[in-house]
């Protein structure tokens, strides 16, 4: 997501700070090309892109994959669920043979080991944790209701947590952003973060979030990839995700770095 991919260039800029000589861009779609291809022809080591933008730079003969010594795909199993199997396809071909790869996930389907298998020689797999668990921090909790009084639901677990600050999940970009109207209209402090979204409404919406002006970000799984936002004490699932996988990335947005979440199913 292009979320991620602005955030993980942020991160970049930190690590590589005493290093001289580190130049980085981030690569996405919905922003400047032009402004992108300025900096990459000021020269750049590091690139966090999102394929489809990558793709088509590769395409302007703009950036050149020929000497690339690294290459890791960031919520790999979430590239190959979003259709970018054969963007990354494409974009591996133009890679030299000897790069080192590397595949980071929460989860480990069997579509990534098959990948693992294609452009990997010889992977060794390392596991933090147990394969495919949850978070050790985060508290479960499920609250059975009427389809009807699913909202009041979540306006009760709110009001019984006045200091929460989280992440409300749905379905649906349509339904992410009904509920987040319908909470503003309650009084409650929130804001919907979704695709329909343009790319600056996105990074207003994300920027109030990480420094709390927002208690509760309501979004899709866009938002649950990835995203670093320090201390959530909630996840709130407003519908179950369709697979056990989207429910770990989701509710491993809390319970983070030692501190305790709670993440609750309605």
């Amino acid at each position: 997501t292009r979320e991620l991919c602005m955030q993980i260039e942020k991160d970049i800029v930190k690590y590589s700070k005493y290093l001289p000589g580190i130049k980085t861009v981030a690569v996405y779609g919905g922003a400047s090309i032009e402004k992108q291809i300025q900096q990459i022809r000021k020269g750049v080591q590091i690139i966090s892109a999102t394929p489809g933008r990558l793709k088509d730079l590769i395409n302007r003969n703009i950036i050149d994959l020929s000497h690339v010594s690294t290459l890791v795909l960031d919520e790999a199993d979430e590239m190959l669920d979003m259709g970018f199997q054969e963007d990354l396809e494409e974009i591996l071909a133009f890679t030299p043979g000897d790069k080192n790869t590397l595949l980071f996930s929460a989860t480990m389907p069997y579509e990534l080991m098959e990948i693992a298998k294609k452009y990997m020689n010889d992977p060794v797999e390392l596991s933090v944790g147990k394969r495919n668990a949850g978070a050790e921090d985060v508290e479960h909790i499920a609250y059975f209701v009427q389809s009807r009084d699913r909202y009041l639901a979540l306006k009760r677990i709110v009001d019984y947590n006045p200091d929460i600050y989280g992440i409300v999940f749905c379905r649906t970009r349509r339904e992410t952003q009904e509920i987040a109207d319908k909470l503003i209209q309650d009084g409650y402090n929130a804001d919907a973060l979704h695709g329909d979204l343009s790319q600056g409404q996105r990074d207003v919406v994300m920027e109030k979030f990480r420094i709390k002006h927002l208690q509760l970000l309501v979004a899709t799984d866009v938002a649950a990839r990835g995203l670093d936002v320090y201390n959530l004490s909630h996840i709130i699932n407003y519908n179950m995700p369709d697979e056990l996988e989207l429910y770990t990335h989701r509710s491993g947005r809390t319970g983070r770095a030692g501190k305790k979440g709670v993440s609750i199913i309605i």
